[in-house]
Formats: structure tokens, C-alpha cells, sequence
């Protein structure tokens, strides 16, 4: 999981120098928003994992109401991200949204390539 994160964060930074080399500066900045949106539900994901890793002793109705939690954080952290990216920054629609996929696509792949190795 913390690999995966890392691959996200790494294709925001790959995502917005060539978003910014292809489109300009703007749509650079927009796909390495979008990357780092999905880095940030991510984190919390990662987070919940490790929060319920580390107490065993949590029974499955406590690790049900976790999951349930930490569902609906990321679904709010989401909603507030985009809504600040385009909203408030004014950032372009499809490029966040790319970056957005193209850090989803690199969670994926990272997390396959973990299980398989």
C-alpha cells in the first residue's frame, strides 16, 4: 500500500511536468492536482489500514464501522479537494481529472505488481 502512495505521488510530479511541457503551465499544475488528490485518499486509506493493523484485538464490527469511516472520509476528502481545485482555484476540469485516472491507473498497477512480487 505505501508503495502504491509512492507511485502516485511520483506520477503527480511526471503528470504535471508533462501536462505543463504538452499543454502549458496551467494544465501541468491542474494533472499534478489531480494526482495529488488521489495521493491524499491514499494517505488516509493507508492510514486506516495501519490504525486497524496495529489493534488486533478489534472485532469485525469494529473493523465494519472502520471501513464504513474511512469510506466516507475519502468520499468527503474527495469532494472537498475538487471542489477547492475547481472552485476556488479555478483549475481546468479535464486536466485534474487526468491526473486524477492517471494516479488511480499507478495505484493499480503498483498494488498488482506488489501482490505478484
Amino acid at each position: 500500500m505505501r508503495r502504491a502512495a509512492l507511485a502516485q505521488v511520483a506520477l503527480a510530479a511526471l503528470g504535471g511536468l508533462a501536462g505543463a511541457v504538452a499543454f502549458g503551465a496551467g494544465a501541468g499544475v491542474a494533472v499534478a492536482y489531480g494526482a495529488l488528490a488521489a495521493a491524499a485518499l491514499s494517505a488516509i486509506l493507508l492510514w486506516r489500514e495501519r490504525q486497524s493493523a496495529a489493534h488486533p484485538e478489534w472485532d469485525q464490527h469494529r473493523l465494519l464501522r472502520l471501513f464504513i469511516r474511512a469510506s466516507l472520509e475519502r468520499l468527503i476528502t474527495l469532494v472537498g479537494l475538487l471542489a477547492l481545485g475547481l472552485g476556488i482555484l479555478k483549475l481546468a476540469p479535464l486536466p485534474v481529472l487526468v491526473g486524477f485516472v492517471l494516479a488511480q491507473l499507478g495505484w493499480l498497477a503498483a498494488t498488482a505488481l506488489g501482490r505478484r512480487g
